[in-house]
């Protein structure tokens, strides 16, 4: 296994670093990093962990994804993607086992790193990827509406329907401090200057903001300090989870869920900072740095991380250049940790849960739910399926129908695209060179046109030509030069044409077999079946060599 394509792009970008590369990483990484802070409080708490989780997560993972992966400017750290993830992981099987799921996960994304199986990522059809990400988002929405309204619910259901209902008949209890705090934070959010944001993130001053607010007006509603207690101050000591072996093969689906949830933001995450950078990324050591990522974060508290979009377009749009930005902005939020930990406390739930809105209003992809009408029809099924299964179900089964569903149309219209026909000297207009105009087809011969890919999905069209016709050829002459592709059910196919025909005492010959077909059919013995010497390489050759067949017949 060659695994010389891994190297983190940090030790890349540091040769030649300077003054002032490290002055734009500084700026840059110190912007981040404050507006990673909320965010990280927010995500921890939403996915059923204490705020410190958060914080921790988005140290460790954002200096190891920083360090060791495969782009220049890309943060990581918890995300929302993950919040609903998590947070039913953690009902299920919890907290412990929680871990263990995620530490699985980073073992999953090395193996896809290291053998290079992560590019299998990029062909998750866009319905699917924007269905269930519009679904996490209705997600993150639902999950906030308890804190946002300061709801009297003691626990919020985890089933999407019975979590309305509930949520729904607590309305009359709604907190009117809770309501206008979170009202009031998310408009401020919302329209924030945007001149401004670059240099004074707008989501960190709603939270100073509400907090003093809250505190100074000793406003009845929730704060982290009384949910959750005082936040302790630095990291604690790297300890590994407990291990039951019986319980293990049950997490392994959600520790693939994670993965692969990771995967797909991660390499996304890394395609977009791409584009405004006009950098390219190393898509097996991005993904090995977000395993080696997910495996520490557990051992120090943290919970599943990935490279955020959001915070990586604040770090490209304040500067960055290398990863060093990324280390510093986890820096930042370790010093925040050793310092500030014990005024988080008085940051009210509802400001929090303001912020969380906003973000699943930015992350939600609506625009889909217009566009999708000028969809194909199965795209747009495709694409209402996988949302709908995110919200009602899972992500897990959302992915999974979806992929299933965009491979079966996918299938569907490659064959739609195959062909195989009946042609003479009539039909067949190819040019000079390989057309049949002019040319003799003898009396016993026929011959047929194949285009497109011969696989499982096309290979009945193939085997129905017998069927269509009222008398059997003498000899049969397929012509493969439009045939791209062949795999073994359509090989199978070609093998019982072959074989009805032998036992009839008809013949087959394939004209201009394209490289990779012609090297199938030799790899599976074939051509040794059907004789080298009715392989051949144009039309011409295939009429001279049925002219021979129909000759030794006589």
């Amino acid at each position: 296994m060659k695994i010389s394509h891994l190297r983190p792009r940090f030790f890349e970008t540091i040769r030649g670093y300077n003054k002032r590369l490290f002055g734009a990483d500084l700026a840059a990484g110190l912007t981040v990093g404050i507006v990673a802070l909320p965010l990280a409080m927010a995500f921890a708490i939403a996915s059923g962990a204490p705020p410190q989780t958060g914080i921790v997560t988005a140290v460790v993972a954002g200096f190891l994804i920083s360090f060791l992966g495969g782009t220049d400017v890309c943060i990581g750290g918890p995300t929302g993607a993950f919040v609903v993830i998590l947070a039913g992981i953690g009902a299920a099987h919890g907290w412990n086992d929680l871990m263990l799921c995620t530490i699985m996960a980073g073992v999953f994304l090395v193996v896809l790193g290291v053998t290079g199986l992560g590019k299998i990522i990029k062909y998750i059809p866009y319905p699917v990827t924007m269905g269930f990400t519009s679904g996490i988002a209705v997600l993150i929405m639902s999950t906030q509406v308890k804190d946002f309204f300061g709801l009297p619910v003691e626990k919020v259901p985890s089933e999407f329907f019975e979590k309305v209902i509930a949520l729904v008949k607590a309305m009359p209890g709604l907190s009117l401090s809770a309501t206008i705090l979170s009202i009031a934070t998310f408009l401020f959010i919302r329209y924030w200057p945007k001149a401004l944001a670059h240099r004074v993130p707008g989501t960190i001053v709603a939270i100073i903001a509400g907090t003093l607010v809250a505190y100074y007006f000793h406003l009845p509603v929730e704060t982290i300090g009384s949910r959750f207690g005082a936040i302790p101050q630095g990291l604690s000591a790297p300890s590994l989870p407990t291990i039951d072996w019986a319980n293990l093969p049950s997490l392994v689906q959600p520790a693939i869920t994670i993965a692969l949830l990771a995967a797909i933001e991660s390499l996304l995450c890394a395609v977009v900072a791409d584009g405004m950078t006009d950098g390219r990324h190393n898509s097996d050591q991005e993904l090995v740095a977000q395993g080696i990522a997910n495996i520490a974060c557990p051992l120090f508290g943290g919970i599943a991380a990935t490279s955020a979009i959001a915070r990586t377009a604040t770090n490209v749009k304040s500067g960055a250049k290398t990863p060093v930005a990324g280390i510093v902005h986890a820096i930042v939020l370790l010093v925040i940790l050793l310092v500030a930990a014990p005024y988080a406390a008085y940051v009210p739930l509802a400001a929090l849960s303001a912020v969380l809105l906003n973000v699943a209003l930015h992350m939600g992809e609506w625009r889909n739910f217009k566009a999708m009408f000028r969809w194909p029809a199965s795209d747009a099924a495709v694409f209402v399926t996988a949302f709908v299964l995110t919200v009602v179900i899972d992500l897990t089964a959302a992915v999974e129908v979806g992929v299933v569903l965009a491979a079966l149309l996918f299938i569907k219209r490659v064959s739609e695209t195959s062909e195989v026909t009946l042609v003479d000297n009539k039909r067949e207009e190819e040019g000079r060179q390989h057309s049949l105009d002019g040319k003799v087809i003898p009396e016993g011969v026929m011959v047929y046109s194949m285009a497109g890919a011969l696989f499982f999905g096309a290979a009945s069209k193939l085997e129905t030509i017998l069927s269509r016709v009222k008398s059997e050829p003498d000899v049969l002459v397929l012509r493969m030069r439009k045939v791209m592709a062949l795999d073994a059910t359509g090989l199978n196919a070609l093998e019982n044409l072959r074989e009805k025909l032998a036992r009839r005492g008809h013949a087959m010959v394939i004209s201009a077999p394209q490289v990779q077909p012609l090297h199938t059919m030799e790899k599976a013995g074939f051509i040794e079946r059907i004789g080298i010497e009715n392989i051949c390489p144009d039309i011409d050759a295939a009429l001279i060599r049925a002219k021979e067949i129909l000759a030794a017949k006589r």
